[in-house]
């Protein structure tokens, strides 16, 4: 909810309806935060620290527009734990006091029946009349009904993969590594709660605020900047600063200078003498002839090899940009972008001229582009419209090795693309030396391998299992830096928290040490901006070694020269779907075999180097998957479903896929859409499922564009729906946690979090798009202008699709309505003590601090966006809504319950809907059957009629089949075929 002391916003005021809805009086609307803008005196303008730190922040979150799970400073649900342990506590001393015995409750009953009694007696107090029709809450309470409902292509008769069962995260749930896993690290862990301890010591010494404090003359900060500010010596200019070990983030300082360079090598040389470096330079003409012989080929090179970058300018000059685009997909939006540039440079056009790029929600090409980077989602959404490719003459699959969900649906989209194509030509790329699966599932396609300046490197595994292995790999990598010759370090750890107690803890016990060698602690976290991305490439000074501390984004897709020692902890952090509760989780496992060799090469990039595995060797025979899980068999497929259906696959078994997804994912996807109605009773793709496909996101969010229109809500939704999309717009530093919760509650809108994302948008609008506005209120400048291009473009596929812009004005019940019909189907009813259970599956959910709906009175019924698993099941981006709306969107589900309605009617309800059901199954199976009967017998009278000649001509010929080129072969006399 806004709050106008400051004049940021406007304030809200609610009132009660039936069913503990809430309803605005005087309701507030985004035009109406044009009146309340911040004067331009007031809006501090952000200095470039600011801007760094900001910009640090947004691009080390989730690209996807999610949130990043276990990471206490990105994720919103990480950081109150501790906080929330406080209020439960609270919660139950409170109850311990209020539970009073039959007598002592009766006597205070007593007692206070004789105070009123005297006071009245006396003429102290007079009687109120009151009336005696007011409304009882839980006697006007809604109640639904659930039903247990299911369509008749889910009756568990159908198969719809050949992968029946789940596939698990981990090879084995009782090995030594899975369960260190599940455990987690026991230094992470004390760190973590002595930052928690440290945090609220600061705030209980805190005199800011208080009486004696307002005496002294304590003030508190201005709050006009969302960051903390520098010391005095970061701004001072000149002089040196002195050596020392003090500064427990010295291993981030370096990185913050910026000395206008990546490398020595890329400094020195030109932009052609880089290319002609590179191996995949060297076997141009051998590759190029291997391309023009095959149709498909397999392409394996190490990472910096320069498959990326060079094959499409090979192409390219090779005159296959003649005949239509060269198409390179990447599985990251970040690598689309930074390849195309430098692939722009080095031809030397303008980027969006010859070369370009497409990502999702922007394209940066033109009718002049030649060569076109994008990411696979963009080449799966461009055959919608566009089956066979046309435009294409060839296609690059880039780090096919990474097995990433659109990847593995376009190689069985290729698959039946090549047969109808024989012009276009299909380059698969890999890193691995495992590319042998690609070459089998395209009928033996040949493999080229790009040679590497590989070195050879001695792997030593631990002798005993490892418990805590931020612990034990600070100990080797402080054992290779004392004892070991020169060389850079290069250590694997899970994520960012894991990184910064690992630099921390190196930084620490190195400064315990007597006269240690000097040693340059560098973070790699994933999508590391620009300005922290120079130092990391430089060759460090004499004397000097580097300790890189990365995720797995350092396995194949950076590359470092200088490592000689690498140190694997084994483990990375991985999404996996869970399709009973319908949630996505990022768990910490173990990494696969294939993972671990990458890893291990690593370390001979430029010479003879070692890699310590804090893993055993038999650990690493029996407890490793050979191959990582591909993300298909891991992930929800509702957006995938919804995109094979709309490219014509009825049935998914048809489907070649180079591995099957797991039935039960499957079954969940195609009953999410059902229950949306993207798909009908018989599994069939409904006139909303195609519009829905024409979206690229999420299905839910997808029909709340569609259903806007018919609420006359198109404007207001839309700008919800861009906000879902981007990663989280509030930032909330741990240096002032207190500060951001304040400023964040004065855009809540305590009936929904949707309308609070649809206020603050509004809000940044109304304040010139100011980045200084953000700083003061803790948000995101990127995220809010990232929500503003996707809005843009969200715009113009409604115009395509001819959908009407309207708005709703101040009814914002309407909005509320909308979010429901995408939503019913994850609705979840208030329990009791804070805790929410979901309507369908039964599951407690919890709602967050985080939420809008927080404070205050919880509604009774609610719908959300999302499930977010930390140390509970939290719901995320969470509406209040009406039991009525619930059941009038959601009839298939829910039904209100009505006086007299016994278990009996529930059942026959739900039989005469079943029986419904399946009489509409029956009815489409018979109209299928005719169909098929009239077709066979058209087939044969063809026959009848064509018949003779035809066949005797056809007798002496017997027909071979290759690809989709149908060649006769001439029986010759005496020796057959």
């Amino acid at each position: 909810m806004y709050d106008n002391r400051d004049g940021s916003g406007p304030s809200f005021k609610r009132r009660r309806i039936d069913g503990g809805r809430f309803q605005d009086s005087g309701r507030s609307t985004p035009r109406d935060a044009r009146a309340a803008e911040t004067p331009a005196r007031d809006v501090p303008e952000p200095t470039d620290e600011d801007s760094k730190a900001l910009d640090r922040d947004w691009y080390m979150g989730d690209e996807f527009g999610g949130h990043t799970f276990g990471d206490d400073t990105h994720n919103p649900f990480a950081s109150y734990s501790s906080w929330e342990a406080e209020k439960q506590e609270t919660v139950k001393a409170e109850k311990m006091t209020g539970r009073f015995d039959a007598r002592r409750e009766q006597r205070q009953r007593e007692n206070d029946a004789w105070e009123t009694n005297r006071m009245l007696v006396s003429g102290v107090a007079q009687r109120r009349d009151m009336g005696a029709d007011f409304d009882d809450e839980e006697a006007t309470r809604v109640h639904l009904l659930v039903h247990d409902l299911r369509p008749p292509f889910l009756d568990g008769r159908t198969i719809f993969t050949k992968q029946l069962e789940p596939v698990p995260a981990v090879r084995d749930y009782q090995s030594d590594m899975a369960v260190f896993s599940r455990k987690g690290s026991k230094v992470v862990k004390e760190s973590r709660q002595q930052r928690e301890r440290q945090r609220q010591a600061q705030e209980a010494t805190s005199m800011a605020g208080t009486a004696l404090g307002n005496l002294m003359g304590v003030k508190e900060d201005d709050g006009d900047s969302a960051l903390p500010v520098a010391s005095e010596n970061d701004a001072k200019k000149g002089g040196e600063k002195e050596e020392t070990n003090e500064n427990s983030n010295k291993f981030s300082d370096h990185m913050k200078k910026d000395d206008g360079g990546s490398s020595d090598f890329s400094r020195s040389k030109t932009l052609r003498e880089q290319r002609q470096y590179l191996p995949a330079f060297a076997v141009r003409e051998d590759l190029m002839r291997v391309i023009r012989e095959n149709q498909v080929i397999i392409v394996v090179g190490e990472t910096g090899s320069g498959k990326t970058t060079q094959l499409t300018q090979f192409l390219y000059e090779d005159g296959f940009g003649k005949s239509g685009m060269i198409g390179c997909t990447q599985p990251r939006r970040v690598a689309a972008m930074s390849v195309a540039k430098r692939v722009s440079e080095e031809m030397e056009v303008k980027l969006g001229s010859t070369v370009g790029y497409a990502i999702r929600f922007e394209d940066c090409t033109s009718k002049d582009t030649v060569i076109k980077y994008m990411t696979d989602g963009v080449l799966l959404r461009e055959s919608l419209n566009e089956p066979d490719l046309d435009r294409y003459s060839c296609v690059i699959m880039d780090e096919a090795h990474e097995r990433a969900l659109n990847t593995d649906i376009l190689m069985g989209l290729f698959k039946k693309i090549l047969q109808r194509r024989r012009d276009l030509k299909l380059i698969v790329t890999s890193a691995t030396m495992n590319a042998k699966r690609f070459s089998d599932f395209y009928g033996g396609a040949p493999e080229f391998i790009i040679p590497g300046r590989t070195f050879p490197v001695d792997v030593m595994f631990h002798r005993s299992p490892v418990e805590d292995y931020v612990d034990q790999a600070v100990q080797q990598v402080l054992a290779i830096h004392v004892s070991m010759d020169q060389g850079d370090i290069l250590v694997f750890m899970t994520g960012q928290e894991d990184i910064e107690v690992t630099c921390e803890l190196i930084q620490k016990r190195l400064d315990a040490l007597n006269d240690p060698p000097k040693l340059s602690i560098l973070p790699i976290y994933s999508q590391m901006p620009a300005d922290l991305q120079a130092k990391i490439f430089d060759r460090a000074a004499p004397g000097v070694r580097k300790c890189i501390v990365a995720t797995n984004i350092a396995e194949t897709s950076l590359t470092v020269d200088g490592i000689k020692y690498v140190v694997d902890a084994g483990y990375s952090k991985m999404k996996v779907y869970n399709p009973k509760m319908g949630m996505d989780t990022l768990q910490i496992t173990p990494i696969s075999q294939a993972n671990a060799s990458q890893r291990s090469g690593r370390a001979g990039r430029t010479g003879p180097g070692k890699a310590f595995r804090l893993f055993t060797e038999k650990a690493f025979k029996e407890e490793l998957y050979m191959q990582t899980i591909p993300e298909i068999q891991r992930t929800n497929l509702s957006n995938t479903v919804l995109m094979l259906k709309s490219l014509g696959v009825k049935d998914l078994l048809d489907f070649d896929f180079m591995d099957p997804p797991p039935q039960d994912t499957i079954t969940t996807s195609m009953f999410d859409l059902w229950a949306l109605g993207a798909l009908d009773n018989l599994g069939e793709l409904t006139t909303l499922g195609r519009k829905m496909s024409a979206f690229p996101m999420d299905p839910s969010l997808s029909k709340l564009l569609i259903t806007a229109e018919e609420y006359g809500c198109s404007e207001e939704m839309i700008t919800i729906v861009s906000m879902l999309s981007v990663p989280n717009v509030f930032y909330r530093p741990k240096e002032r946690q207190d500060e951001a919760d304040a400023q964040r509650e004065k855009f809540w809108v305590h009936e929904s979090d949707h309308l609070t994302y649809l206020q603050v948008y509004s809000a940044w609008r109304s304040n010139g798009c100011s980045d200084g506005w953000c700083i003061k209120h803790f948000l995101h400048p990127k995220s809010l202008r990232r929500a503003k291009e996707i809005r843009d473009q969200l715009l113009d596929i409604m115009k395509m699709q001819k959908m009407e812009m309207l708005s709703c004005g101040m009814d914002w019940d309407v909005i509320r309505k909308c979010i429901c019909s995408g939503y019913y189907h994850q609705a979840a009813k208030y329990k009791g003590s804070g805790e929410y259970i979901n309507l369908r599956t039964n599951l407690g959910v919890q709602l967050h601090p985080t939420s809008a709906l927080y404070a205050g009175h919880p509604p009774d019924y609610v719908v959300y966006h999302e499930l977010i698993l930390t140390s509970k099941v939290y719901v995320s981006t969470v509406t209040a809504v009406d039991p009525h709306w619930l059941a009038d969107l959601g009839g298939v589900f829910y039904s209100v319950k009505e006086k007299g309605y016994s278990v009996r009617d529930k059942r026959i309800t739900e039989t005469e809907f079943n029986r419904k059901m399946e009489i509409e199954a029956k009815m489409a199976e018979d109209k299928k059957r005719e169909a098929d009967r009239v077709e066979a017998e058209k087939e044969r009278l063809e026959r009848r009629r064509t018949g003779g000649g035809a066949a005797a001509a056809a007798a002496g010929k017997k027909i071979v089949t290759h690809g989709a080129v149908r060649k006769p072969v001439i029986k010759r006399r005496g020796r057959g075929v």
